[in-house]
């Protein structure tokens, strides 16, 4: 949830601050020919899962601490912390290491002082299980950081310098949040008594307010009860929110520096800004996996999210996930929701009854037999002039008009209860499967809805570059109208309130994984569809009663669908397997072409 500023910000070291700054540099030890008075051990590191920390001012020389970097294990990411001269560590391997370009905080806790009020409808708790450790990389792969190994933190005794608190639901027992956080005495037997926080991620679709401020007020808390002096964290330099957050707690700024190795996890921190930085994540996501493979990149208009793919003389112009494979006809199938409705009701698709908007008898008598409708644009994308639940026809007449702002042919459906569910088809086989639920906010008790709408709609476009937020449109009106409230209405507290009824991702919609738990007879019917259209990479929706329900009512195909927000699955790997399978590996592609990925 990073906003990157337009000038740097400066370091906002107190006046105290400016006298101590030599001594708060890095923890005192110091190796002069002769053992620390303390008994420091010596090139300290410590198994995160995530990687290693190397705590930099153990390592005697310099030699050493790059020798130690030097062997992190693929697909992790190390972390030398507490270096006090970066340019000598940089100066030995310029062409491996980089200077991790993030600032270091540190909470006095000796004069911390808690303050605040118990979270309001969540617990902060040891994280205990494989349960847990699950909900946890869920959430570290949401927010694109390196998920650890499943049997890690498992076992306390071996891991006795790290705790991990995650933050649970009351109401659901689900988690929100996780932060980890290491005792260097356990470590180290530092002389300073010091600690460290690491990995503080909430869930991008966390409703809940204040579930990061509580951990770390609870980590702190912590450390402070077993005798620790100081708690150190490390934070991307224009991570805004975050910075704002540990200054509102106390924490102050300090000359603190950790060095990282180049490696691919690493690359955005140390490449620099990219041409194609302007990209939006779902054109990103796919760039991202091309460059991994040595696919060559060229954006052709980054406002739009058109790019073109080379590898091995095999060239593909993309926007987004909608690629040259993909063929007029498909496109133009897909377009018309009319048409597509009509080709796959021919092979056997569940479908709702439908009429034409401009046949107002067949409007009525439609909404008289099933009690609301659903009325929307022929044509059109990201759930733009869709209006869903209209039990009047003075309402239905209100969304037609407003649909047509967006296609003159407007359609009416009868109106299926149930989940909205959308399927990811690539080259005829399932890759991922979805929950879509509507925009929610959850009342304090001193917000009203419009505040509580206005911080929803921030948190859920730092969750997705942008992409997700809520607008203030005739359907938020009639959802809050039919809820008897109003954007001025203070939301008691703990009250979950859908604001809308669609549940579009760029309207505010979350997204919730269920692509192991889907009825076989769903993904059955979503391929057909696909091959109906003949599309290879498609969106399919469905109205469902449950994931695991064979019963569905087809909504629509669209032909460019987010592949972001789909994880922990593979979306972009298998777009770039269909677009280039020689960039696969040989054991991949065969298991791909098999249909057994």
């Amino acid at each position: 949830m990073s906003t990157t500023r337009d000038t740097p910000r400066r370091p906002r070291f107190t006046q105290a601050f400016q006298h101590r700054i030599q001594r708060l540099r890095a923890p005192s030890v110091r190796y002069d020919g002769q053992q620390p008075h303390e008994e420091v051990v010596p090139n300290a590191s410590l198994d995160c899962g995530w990687g290693r920390l190397l705590f930099a001012n153990t390592f005697p020389s310099t030699e050493e601490l790059v020798q130690a970097l030097e062997r992190e294990a693929q697909g992790e990411r190390d972390i030398a912390f507490y270096v006090s001269d970066p340019h000598v560590v940089l100066a030995a391997a310029p062409t491996e290491l980089f200077l991790d370009p993030s600032h270091t905080f540190r909470l006095d806790l000796a004069t911390f002082k808690s303050g605040y009020r118990k979270p309001a409808g969540f617990f902060i708790r040891r994280l205990k299980g494989e349960a847990d450790l699950e909900a946890v990389n869920r959430i570290y792969q949401a927010r694109h950081m390196v998920p650890v190994p499943s049997d890690f933190a498992l076992h306390p005794s071996e891991n006795r310098a790290i705790t991990l608190f995650v933050a649970e639901d009351e109401d659901t027992g689900v988690i929100l949040g996780t932060a980890m956080g290491i005792d260097h005495r356990r470590v180290f037997n530092d002389p300073e008594r010091g600690c460290s926080l690491w990995c503080l991620a909430v869930d991008p679709q966390c409703r809940r307010p204040g579930v990061g401020e509580a951990l770390v007020r609870h980590l702190a808390e912590h450390f402070q009860a077993r005798g620790s002096q100081q708690l150190d964290l490390s934070v991307l330099h224009d991570n805004d929110e975050a910075i704002r957050l540990y200054e509102k707690l106390g924490f102050v700024r300090i000359p603190v520096f950790a060095v990282k190795r180049k490696n691919p996890i690493n690359e955005k921190l140390f490449a620099g800004p990219l041409p194609e930085a302007q990209l939006n994540p779902y054109a990103r996501l796919i760039v991202d996996e091309a460059r991994r493979r040595g696919i060559h990149v060229d954006v052709t208009d980054a406002e739009g999210g058109f790019f073109r793919l080379t590898y091995g003389g095999r060239s593909i112009h993309c926007r987004e996930s909608l690629s040259e494979l993909t063929t007029g006809v498909a496109v133009s199938i897909c377009d018309d929701k009319a048409v597509t409705r009509r080709m796959v009701e021919r092979v056997g698709i569940s479908v709702p009854d439908q009429v034409d908007a401009d046949d107002r008898d067949a409007v009525a008598d439609l909404l008289a037999r099933g009690g609301a409708v659903v009325v929307k644009p022929a044509r059109g994308e990201q759930g733009k002039g869709v209006a869903v639940g209209l039990a009047t026809m003075g309402e239905v007449d209100r969304a037609i008009a407003e649909a047509k702002n967006q296609c003159e042919r407007v359609l009416v459906e009868a109106m299926v209860e149930g989940l909205d569910l959308r399927l990811i088809v690539i080259d005829y086989k399932l890759v991922a499967a979805a929950v879509r639920r509507p925009a929610t906010v959850m009342g304090d008790g001193t917000s009203t809805i419009g505040q509580l709408i206005e911080r929803q709609s921030r948190r859920r476009m730092a969750a997705t570059g942008g992409e997700s937020r809520i607008p203030l449109d005739a359907e938020t009106e009639r959802a809050l109208a039919r809820a008897g409230v109003a954007l001025d209405t203070v939301l008691e507290a703990g009250r979950d309130l859908a604001v809308r009824k669609t549940a579009n991702l760029h309207t505010g919609g979350t997204i919730h994984d269920v692509t192991d738990r889907v009825h076989p007879r769903l993904v059955d019917a979503a391929c057909k569809i696909a091959r109906t259209i003949e599309i290879p990479v498609t969106g399919i929706d469905f109205m469902v009663k449950s994931p695991q329900s064979a019963d569905y009512v087809f909504i629509e195909a669209n032909e460019r669908p987010g592949l972001a927000n789909h994880e922990p699955q593979p979306t972009a790997e298998r777009f770039i397997d269909l677009l280039f399978p020689q960039s696969m590996p040989l054991a991949a592609r065969e298991a791909w072409v098999g249909g057994a990925v």
